[in-house]
């Protein structure tokens, strides 16, 4: 062999070295998740990006307040309800944040509150953001979306969001079961649902709403509710209940039934 190839593949080789010991730590680090209460989940990535959903944290059962959130890379806002919007500016100005939301709440919301515009991220269905590896794509919702202050809050959007680690997180926001859900199995292949289960909620929807999401995705292993009251009201629908319907479903996924502030760790 000559110096020329032996120089050729040793840096080959070496370069090959580089990237898989680069890449190594992101692909065995799980993401970590914890709820809040509500539909406020922080989703820690396994490069130490931190991702906010809907920060209502000053509902009736949050154990926690703004200044318990140092550190935000994104916040992702379903639409422009009070409980999907929540503490969002307050946040974001305190740690510097991007907001993913619907395009209209910039100039009705968020400009009157003084949030930079660097930090939004004006968008609508069908968009994405990319982020040191991360993939955020905005996809339809069935909900509405007017802001506290009674004015248009654009689209209401859930999320998909791919990690480091190749797993794929689902976030419904408030959507209502849609056909749509299984162009989402199809297409992004989500191996995490968190999907919302309010007191009303009709569990066998949210069975619905798993078997569209597995439409060619054998990969949906885990559902998580949100939106749920720690004590929801006489007659009011609750995780158990989903966890029975899942079950009695005979859908190949586990239901976790999340404790406030306790860390789970996903993995593909």
């Amino acid at each position: 062999m000559t110096r020329r190839w032996r120089w050729v593949i040793g840096g080959a080789l070496a370069a090959w070295l580089v990237t898989w010991v680069g890449q190594a730590p992101a692909q065995s680090t799980p993401v970590k998740m914890e709820w809040f209460s509500w539909s406020v989940f922080r989703l820690t990535s396994p490069g130490g990006k931190v991702i906010l959903t809907n920060p209502f944290v000053t509902n009736p059962d949050s154990p926690v307040k703004v200044s318990d959130f140092p550190k935000v890379d994104v916040i992702v806002v379903a639409d422009g309800h009070g409980d999907e919007v929540g503490s969002t500016h307050e946040i974001a100005i305190q740690t510097g944040a991007k907001i993913v939301t619907p395009f209209e709440m910039w100039s009705n919301y968020f400009q009157p509150r003084n949030v930079p515009e660097a930090q939004m991220v004006r968008s609508g269905p069908g968009d994405w953001l990319k982020l040191d590896g991360i993939t955020i794509r905005n996809v339809g919702a069935v909900h509405g979306s007017g802001t506290p202050d009674k004015m248009y809050g654009g689209p209401a959007m859930g999320f998909v969001i791919h990690f480091e680690n190749g797993l794929t997180v689902y976030f419904a926001g408030s959507s209502a079961l849609t056909q749509d859900m299984a162009l989402w199995g199809r297409l992004y292949k989500p191996d995490v649902a968190i999907l919302p289960l309010k007191a009303t909620s009709d569990p066998e929807d949210v069975v619905e709403m798993v078997r569209l999401l597995r439409n060619e995705n054998p990969n949906l292993k885990t559902v998580v509710p949100h939106h749920h009251r720690l004590q929801p009201p006489a007659g009011g629908t609750t995780p158990l209940m989903l966890e029975a319907a899942l079950r009695a479903s005979g859908l190949p996924v586990t239901l976790i039934n999340p404790d406030l502030k306790k860390v789970y760790e996903l993995t593909k």
